[in-house]
């Protein structure tokens, strides 16, 4: 943990997706009088509502967020205009606040906010481009594969439904030589405030429950519908990533619309798994049972006692 600056502290609040985190976050955020920073890797962009469970319109009200509708699709944002644009907005946040909310299951968003990472080799364009003729070719399996050989830390991280992310790595690789992860920091940077890391859990068949319903609750809201309006994009980073890849295939034909919505939930409960994954590997994580009834209390309560 960060060392305390000025009373000031950064409360992150993680866990896989569908375990209950937007309503912790507002709770928290309600209890110290403070605001939401999403660091959700999708619901950045305003074209993606439905299918990245957004807060609603009542959760937006009863806390202020940051980062929820901030870029459209198009734009190119990566994981470190993130951290620049981040850590000034809490620059910001902090001088009408002691406590900031920072929530969300992107665990790079996460890391790179509390903590940075190194400067990545700039790949050459040759190599991107070789990767994605791949891609085109032979389909995301045998980048997977590769991925898996040459960098089997990550393999275990990133979303494997997002052939972006794995091109990203493999170009790191095939420029540099040495694996994507390698490039995550050692060393830490400090940061001008203090860092209280809070996660939550529960049992799996509960949490799988919860994703398989979301699911649902999506395709009635109307996932289908955005999802189509959404086909003229569909090359777009941002799109490649569960929930719009898999109804993507189904309007291609690859896939009936039952298939692809078991494909969405089957997807959904493995990057469940990987999120837990990730953040267990950070031991200043405090756990907590998403399921507790007085669960908020308990993480209102270590927040004070690490004050």
């Amino acid at each position: 943990m960060n060392i305390s600056h000025n009373g000031k502290t950064l409360i992150v609040v993680v866990g896989p997706t569908a375990v209950g985190k937007t309503v912790a976050a507002i709770k928290l955020a309600q209890h110290f009088d403070t605001v939401v920073v999403s660091a959700d890797s999708r619901q950045f962009f305003r074209e993606m509502s439905i299918g990245t469970a957004k807060p609603d319109e009542s959760e937006l009200a009863a806390a202020k967020h940051y980062f929820i509708n901030s870029h459209s699709i198009s734009e190119s944002f990566s994981v470190g205009d993130f951290e620049k644009q981040g850590l000034a907005l809490l620059d910001e946040l902090f001088k009408t606040h002691d406590h900031v909310i920072l929530a969300g299951g992107s665990g790079l968003y996460i890391k790179a906010i509390c903590e940075g990472f190194d400067d990545l080799p700039v790949a050459d364009i040759s190599v991107r481009e070789q990767l994605n003729l791949q891609l085109e070719k032979e389909g995301i399996a045998t980048l997977q594969e590769k991925l898996q050989q040459v960098d089997p830390d990550y393999y275990t991280q990133v979303d494997l439904n997002n052939p972006q992310r794995i091109i990203r790595a493999l170009e790191v690789f095939e420029t540099s030589g040495k694996p994507f992860s390698s490039y995550r920091k050692a060393t830490i940077n400090k940061r001008p405030f203090n860092i209280i890391k809070l996660a939550l859990d529960m049992p799996r068949e509960k949490l799988y429950e919860r994703i398989n319903l979301r699911v649902d609750t999506m395709v009635e809201q109307g996932l289908i519908e955005e999802v189509k309006t959404l086909l003229p994009h569909r090359q777009l980073n941002a799109l490649n990533t569960v929930g719009y890849a898999e109804l993507f295939d189904h309007f291609d034909g690859k896939t009936n619309l039952d298939e692809a919505l078991l494909l969405i939930k089957q997807n959904t409960r493995r990057f469940a798994k990987r999120q837990l994954t990730w953040f267990r590997k950070d031991k200043d994580f405090i756990w907590f049972d998403a399921g507790a009834d007085d669960v908020i209390n308990q993480m209102i309560k270590t927040i004070e006692a690490h004050a």
